[in-house]
């Protein structure tokens, strides 16, 4: 990224198991498979609704991707938020409802078993003992480390998390296990503020047959995305511009000295349909307007969104979204982070 562009605010969206991992198992279907359909549903209405956000997956496909593997994946893009999805399972088949984790170690021997679950996942590694400096997360002495790491995130992990907790519970009517603190690997190797969601209980009948509609997943992704607003505090872009209608010229009325008679001269004007989307490429934000002389937009004409806190600058506005593609290319070379926004009448 270029020093003289401001920073994207980003993301991580983390589904979490994958590949040979399935995660949990219903009746039907694998924990896997949906937290890929959430998370993937949630970028994308992040995407359209707050443009100026970065969203980054640790996994778009079914493959398998190792714990530290996805800590890492956010440490490198710098991301100031870390969202890792997952479904929850247990013995007890009427166990129901959606909790979510901060790392943490209040009451960790009764989240434990969750915690140990989800950790498990790096046995599936080759020499994980090295990887994971031998940690066992099948033994309750390695968790005690965790007890004398601090979380330099634990307020805005538990901010976010209990935004997420009040949109689910209050908007979709689910079952409140509310927020938890647990031990999980990847919460704590993660440098930004990051929660692990389990959406329900694939164990649970009613629960596994709720978390496979498709009308589920929009209102939980949704739900989600405006917890990550609440949180931000950030203004949803519905709306982003309105492209300026032509106006009629107006008649030009002629007043005549002689005998003070008005006549009306008019002017036959032709009227365009703007086009109902335009596509642009986005090139940075700002908390503040810029200039056009601004070093951040290096030379380039630009219009602007302004949308909450912020001013959204792109440039190579035009309905066919090829042609804007092709300048995206360009612009890279400018702007590597720059990417395609959609502008709807």
């Amino acid at each position: 990224m270029s020093l003289s562009a401001e920073k994207a605010y980003t993301i991580v969206l983390d589904p979490g198991h994958g590949g040979k991992d399935a995660g949990a198992v219903g009746k039907f279907s694998q924990e896997k498979d949906l937290n890929l359909s959430l998370a993937l549903q949630v970028g994308q209405l992040i995407n359209e609704q707050y443009p100026d956000v970065k969203v980054v997956y640790t996994r778009s496909t079914d493959v398998f991707i190792p714990l530290q593997t996805r800590a890492d994946i956010a440490n490198k893009c710098d991301a100031d938020l870390f969202l890792s999805i997952h479904t929850n399972s247990a013995e007890n088949r009427n166990a129901r409802g959606v909790e979510t984790f901060i790392l943490g170690t209040e009451k960790m021997e009764k989240n434990l078993d969750v915690a140990m679950r989800e950790n498990a996942v790096m046995k599936l590694e080759s020499d994980y003992k090295t990887t994971y400096q031998g940690f066992d997360p099948n033994s309750i002495d390695s968790y005690i480390m965790f007890e004398l790491m601090q979380n330099a995130y634990m307020d805005q992990s538990l901010q976010f998390a209990s935004q997420v907790q009040q949109h689910f519970v209050g908007r979709l009517n689910r079952d409140d296990r509310g927020v938890r603190q647990a031990a999980f690997w990847v919460l704590l190797k993660t440098a930004c503020p990051s929660i692990l969601f389990e959406m329900g209980f694939i164990s649970n009948a009613d629960e596994e047959k709720f978390l496979n509609k498709e009308s589920s997943l929009t209102q939980m992704a949704q739900a989600l995305v405006d917890a990550f607003g609440a949180y931000t505090r950030r203004t949803k872009v519905v709306q982003p511009v309105q492209p300026v209608e032509p106006q009629p010229v107006q008649a030009d009325t002629i007043v005549s000295s002689a005998d003070t008679t008005q006549t009306t001269q008019t002017t036959q004007t032709t009227q365009t349909t703007p086009p109902a989307t335009l596509y642009a490429v986005q090139i940075c934000a700002s908390r503040t307007p810029l200039e056009k002389n601004d070093p951040k937009l290096k030379g380039q004409v630009c219009d602007f969104i302004h949308a909450g806190e912020w001013y959204k600058y792109y440039t190579a506005a035009d309905p066919d979204r090829a042609k804007v593609a092709e300048a995206q290319k360009q612009l890279k070379k400018l702007f590597p982070d720059c990417w395609i926004i959609e502008i709807k009448k």
